[in-house]
């Protein structure tokens, strides 16, 4: 087959030497740069069996117009994949969360396994990075191959939506924002391509036919989870299901353990990630990382709370502010003045362009010299 793949930056150079591994011939054609593959040119006189496009891309684009419609990246990867699959294997996708209710699974999953996201590919049950590159569907070849290869399970994330090819598909939230130059809703399109998945597990605010509804199965109360579905039913502990980032996440887990037969009682040990809530000590100074991609006014007012309450109410320095504006979604001038206004710290380190601290570990250096003993909650928008 003759197959056509547009946008080699988000994974279609893989893509199409995935086809072509598969005996396939396959163009590709860089739509953002034009400087990988053959040129639109060639493209739009060539004739093709198939084209293959990321949902993202305008769906008014000269090449899809000429060889439309296209199949998704997504679709075109569960057909590369064919059967050759490992089990249990699980894909999340969502606008934020994925990551948490990934790392939360792959703490359940018993033997050896494979953990793709956003922040590395992991080895189970050593946890040793094999790599760190996107989450692009195409990025999922490689994680299935090798999950295939050790004879283990594989936890996926996938960004805007899911191949099918899994055994369960877990969205993790219902945001919604547009894509493809304004003309698509990024939640339409992950329900259209979860609607082809054998299971899904979904987050409150959501619903598809033969759904499973996360809170159907899971309730909280304090720290506190009780689950009970699919023949499975217990609690565990963890001061984690006290905060709204952390809530929805291990509902998710806890509920697609429970789909796929396994005891979530071990997320009682889960702890917080890197950046998202992690708490330590130094001594008498609690320092609350919330420091990451997805920083806004709403984590840092949580992270603030939680702070205090690990510290019994002792006084608090936020680091606040941004990395170089190195996030597409920022955090506006106005955003910071009035998240500080709302927590009201003891004191505030300012990081960003034209402050003190230009950088998150500057911040965290002023902040330990100002703060001898109580707590410094990390807020500064960044790439872990």
């Amino acid at each position: 087959m003759r197959v056509l793949v547009l946008d080699t930056i988000h994974g279609g150079a893989d893509l199409a030497a995935a086809l072509r591994d598969a005996g396939h011939e396959a163009d590709e054609v860089d739509v953002y740069r034009g400087k990988t593959g053959i040129s639109l040119e060639e493209a739009l006189v060539r004739t093709y069996d198939l084209v293959t496009a990321p949902v993202h891309l305008d769906p008014d684009h000269l090449l899809l117009r000429r060889h439309g419609p296209a199949v998704s990246h997504h679709e075109a990867v569960k057909w590369v994949l064919d059967e050759r699959l490992p089990h249990p294997f699980i894909e999340i996708t969502g606008a934020r969360g994925k990551t948490t209710t990934a790392h939360a699974l792959a703490a359940l999953l018993p033997g050896p396994g494979i953990l793709h996201t956003s922040t590395g590919t992991y080895r189970y049950p050593e946890r040793e990075r094999l790599w760190k590159r996107s989450i692009t569907p195409a990025s999922l070849i490689a994680a299935v191959r090798e999950a295939e290869r050790i004879g283990g399970w594989l936890v996926a994330e996938e960004s805007l939506g899911v191949t099918g090819a899994g055994d369960v598909a877990v969205l993790t939230s219902p945001e919604d924002y547009p894509v493809a130059a304004g003309k698509k809703h990024a939640i339409t399109e992950k329900c259209r391509l979860l609607s082809r998945a054998r299971r899904i597990v979904l987050p409150d605010g959501i619903d598809l036919p033969g759904g499973v509804m996360a809170d159907e199965v899971v309730s909280f109360e304090g720290r506190v989870c009780r689950y009970a579905g699919f023949g499975v039913a217990g609690t565990f502990t963890n001061p984690l299901c006290t905060l709204a980032g952390y809530r929805t996440p291990l509902a998710l887990a806890a509920a697609t353990a429970c789909l796929l037969g396994i005891d979530p009682s071990p997320l009682g040990r889960f702890s917080a990630l890197p950046g998202r809530m992690a708490a330590r000590w130094e001594g008498g100074l609690l320092i609350l990382d919330n420091a990451n991609s997805g920083t806004n006014a709403a984590t840092t007012i949580e992270a603030a709370r939680y702070a205090r309450e690990l510290a019994g109410g002792a006084p608090l320095t936020l680091v606040i502010g941004e990395e170089a504006r190195a996030i597409c979604e920022g955090f506006s001038t106005e955003d910071i003045r009035r998240t500080v206004t709302a927590v009201g710290p003891t004191a505030t380190v300012y990081v960003g362009e034209g402050q003190a601290a230009t950088t998150l570990e500057a911040g965290l250096d002023a902040a330990r010299r100002i703060t001898p003993a109580g707590a410094i909650v990390l807020a500064v928008k960044t790439w872990r």
